[in-house]
């Protein structure tokens, strides 16, 4: 039954120069008998290893290893690679193309399309054992599990040194399987419609000078990406962030204060499934928004009054109906629990994220985050160690399809 989860998905499978290559021509005939369609991408060195003939012919579509075709000119899109891929596998990973992918070193096509990928990338490493234990390395697989890849861990055995230890790349079989399990977890999302909210909000003093706050929108554009790998439709209002790219599934609705936002959100919460709210919405604005820059010399204001800003979480709240979920977010930096049960309670949330901002790597601006999930039908709190934002944001929607077929 795994075998059906890849029927008619787009695979890329990357190969890099290790002795291992030879195993990858196992794996590719694997995904085209399980009815998954295969581009394989070769780095230059992984051709002293296999030839892309065989690959070519394993997988019926011509093997990439340049970014131009020799004679012809014709240039191989690694961007129309990454927006084809339903997932990517990169089987074997050497050290030095984990280092390359973990610092953005783009210059082969296997690496170009890793970071033009919008799905879900699989890492299998593969090499000699005290490049397996080297520092460097471990550092390059934790940054690449930081920006979401799966790493598929190697086995210990016996080596191409003749060495006994761990860096043999894991069987085709089970890279097989994990790929297939991927595929196959099936989701209470799917179909759904998911609202999230993500990033700060600016709140205009003049037009050069707001107040707002330091969230990144990295954690809701986790969320969105995971719920819309889930088969959720994702509307995601954010607020004014940085370059942060959203896959397939995802609608973006751009915002700049939070009267805007709660304008947007009301405008799609009706048909939404679940609503996440994961912005850092400002609790005030300035009670007058001037038209022109406040010179200090000429007419500079020494106080600003502010206002409250309406509440969204309160708001979409006393909106909610019974089979809508809403899930909120706070961040404490005392009695973290009592204040973020109270939020829970007053704002009619079925689910609240707390955020830490005691424990280093977590909260605003950094890739990890380290969460505690408190519920409103009375079960136990969950807490969970510091992750990458993509591993929290699996967390969370694990815990929202709980609550859903809880409720079914």
């Amino acid at each position: 039954m795994m075998a059906e989860a890849l029927r008619g998905k787009h695979i890329v499978v990357g190969v890099c120069g290790g002795i291992a290559a030879y195993k990858t021509a196992s794996l590719v005939r694997l995904l085209i008998k399980a009815g998954a369609e295969v581009q394989v991408i070769m780095t230059p060195s992984a051709r002293e290893f296999i030839t892309p003939l065989t690959l070519s012919t394993l997988s019926g579509n011509p093997v990439i290893t340049e970014f131009f075709t020799a004679n012809t000119g014709e240039w191989h899109s690694h961007v129309k690679l990454g927006l084809w891929a339903d997932a990517m596998v990169v089987a074997p990973a050497t050290a030095a193309t984990i280092a390359k992918m973990a610092t953005g070193v783009a210059d082969n096509m296997l690496v170009t399309s890793y970071l033009s990928c919008r799905a879900q990338v699989f890492v299998a490493p593969a090499m000699d054992l005290d490049m397996m234990a080297h520092p460097s390395t471990s550092r390059n697989l934790e940054t690449l599990r930081r920006d979401g890849c799966i790493i598929i861990e190697p086995a210990a055995g016996e080596l191409a040194s003749h060495l006994i230890g761990r860096g043999r790349m894991e069987e085709p079989e089970n890279i097989f399987g994990c790929l297939a399990q991927f595929f196959e977890k099936s989701s209470a999302l799917a179909g759904k419609h998911v609202l999230i909210t993500a990033g700060p909000t600016y709140e205009r003093i003049d037009p050069v000078r707001f107040i707002g706050n330091f969230s990144t929108g990295k954690m809701g554009y986790a969320i969105a990406n995971e719920a819309a790998r889930r088969g959720a439709s994702v509307t995601l209002v954010s607020g004014p962030v940085g370059n942060i790219t959203t896959i397939d599934g995802v609608t973006v609705v751009p915002v700049e204060s939070a009267c805007q936002m709660l304008d947007a959100a009301q405008q799609a919460f009706p048909t939404a499934d679940v609503a996440i709210l994961a912005a850092a919405v400002a609790d005030y604005r300035p009670a007058k928004q001037f038209d022109h820059k406040i010179k200090r010399e000429t007419n500079g204001i020494e106080q600003i009054e502010l206002v409250k800003n309406p509440d969204i979480a309160a708001t979409l709240g006393a909106q909610k109906s019974e089979n809508q979920r809403l899930v909120g977010f706070a961040l404490e930096t005392d009695h973290p629990i009592e204040h973020a049960s109270d939020k829970l309670a007053r704002k009619n949330l079925d689910m609240i994220v707390l955020n830490s901002l005691s424990d280093p790597g977590a909260g605003f601006g950094f890739d990890t985050n380290k969460i505690t999930i408190l519920f409103a039908d009375g079960r136990q709190p969950a807490s969970f160690p510091l992750k990458s934002k993509a591993e929290v944001a699996a967390d969370i929607l694990d815990n929202i399809e709980s609550l859903i077929v809880c409720n079914q």
